[in-house]
């Protein structure tokens, strides 16, 4: 697609605003960023910022949500929202002739909500058919389980969606209270990727956003260092999902390149040593890939499979016994270049969507407070080496560390199995 520019610049109000101009792109997106999210509430407020996220979208002071949809799908586009433990985004993605509509579509919900008594009541009704839907999907309520599982006693441990009965009790005056403290300058950041020009970016930012300052600026406070912990989560799937991990670095940590290539080693792909010895040679579980999550300030290496009950425990025993092998028996000769080729085939792929690349924008910055170019991320890549994975290896396969969270129905040996018998 030609050469792509990434632009950094501040509006008179301090946003930053980063645009990646990709030459010959036939898209465009915008996306603005509000540095608040589940770990960032007070206990009695869990859920807010998911609940605030749904409610902005009902009705502007411009338009209702139906003009909205007729307005972005005019113009050939979606629109829509997500919320994390550390931030919440709001983007927009149209043709590159119509990005005029999703940059006015994006700001009108951020800057101008009208957060109604009616509103608040209808979204309460959908999240919490909202979260009622992500328990029964266990192959992502296993992902949410580990994550608060292994910060235990620390806000990264709440969960995106909050909780039921406090979501039921939020009203307008406390989702008004959240806007208006937290939407708005220092927390807010400005994307934009595709086929539009850091100087119209800019422009777009300074005039919708910067009267939106003088906010609480979000402050954290940086988790520990987890120790070993199992949890059994009772559920009425048949199939029991398993997260194992560590916790691991923040992106700020000089190793995070090398962690994800020892995370890919481990289990990204059906030649990785997971998929290989857990499914292929001991048909111990159906589904099983490696993950590094990462947080502004924390991250975690973890493993997620799913199995039947009888294969459970081998399977974690087989994947404690994959661990062990790596990290004291190192890499097999050619395994960590056809790696890097499968992180960079995987990485370049996702570079031909806009949406991606918005989404990639903005998580690398508001975590990092980084924005890499596609060639820089490769050339970080092809520098890792063996000593540098094997130096990761060792010092975040511990049994100490290990965490397990399992999903599933009642069953007394697995419910109280105890995860420091894995041979770590």
């Amino acid at each position: 697609m030609g050469r792509v520019n990434i632009s950094f610049a501040r509006t008179a109000g301090g946003i930053p605003v980063i645009t990646e101009r990709i030459p010959g792109s036939k898209s465009a997106g915008v996306m603005a960023v509000v540095r608040t999210g589940s770990r960032d509430e007070d206990k009695g407020l869990m859920g807010i910022s998911h609940l605030l996220e749904h409610v902005v979208f009902r009705e502007t002071k411009n338009r209702p949500s139906y003009q909205m949809a007729k307005e972005i799908e005019g113009a050939g586009g979606e629109m829509n929202a997500f919320t994390g433990r550390e931030m919440t985004a709001f983007y927009g993605v149209t043709i590159k002739e119509t990005r005029d509509v999703a940059m006015e579509m994006v700001a009108d919900v951020v800057v101008n909500p009208l957060i109604n008594d009616n509103d608040v009541d209808l979204e309460k009704k959908i999240v919490i058919q909202e979260l009622s839907m992500i328990e029964n999907e266990p192959e992502a309520y296993i992902h949410d389980l580990f994550t608060s599982n292994l910060w235990r006693g620390h806000p990264l441990s709440q969960d995106e969606g909050g909780k039921v009965e406090i979501v039921k009790g939020l009203g307008r005056e406390e989702l008004r209270d959240y806007y208006e403290e937290r939407y708005g300058i220092p927390n807010l950041a400005v994307f934009a990727a595709g086929a539009v020009e850091a100087e119209e970016a800019f422009s777009w930012a300074e005039e919708m956003f910067d009267g939106l300052s003088g906010k609480t600026e979000t402050k954290r406070e940086r988790p520990g260092t987890p120790k070993a912990g199992y949890s059994f989560t009772k559920n009425k799937s048949e199939h029991y999902h398993v997260a194992m991990g560590f916790p691991a670095y923040g992106p700020d940590h000089p190793d995070r390149v090398p962690l994800s290539l020892l995370s890919a080693i481990i289990g990204s792909g059906i030649s990785s040593r997971l998929f290989q010895e857990v499914r292929e040679k001991r048909a111990l579980v159906y589904s099983v890939h490696n993950v590094v999550e990462q947080h502004s300030d924390a991250g975690a290496l973890c493993t997620f499979m799913s199995s039947t009950d009888e294969n459970v425990i081998k399977g974690m025993e087989t994947t404690a016994e994959v661990y062990k092998n790596i990290r004291d028996g190192g890499l097999e000769k050619g395994e960590l270049e056809r790696t890097k080729n499968l992180i960079k085939g995987a990485l370049v792929r996702s570079m031909e969507s806009t949406e991606r690349r918005l989404y990639r924008l903005g998580m690398e910055f508001l975590l990092s407070g980084r924005y890499l170019s596609l060639e820089e991320r490769l050339r970080m890549i092809s520098g890792v080496t063996e000593e540098d994975v094997m130096r990761v290896a060792s010092d975040i396969i511990k049994g100490s560390t290990l965490n397990i969270s399992v999903l599933g129905r009642e069953n007394k040996s697995i419910r109280t199995f105890d995860g420091s018998q894995l041979d770590l």
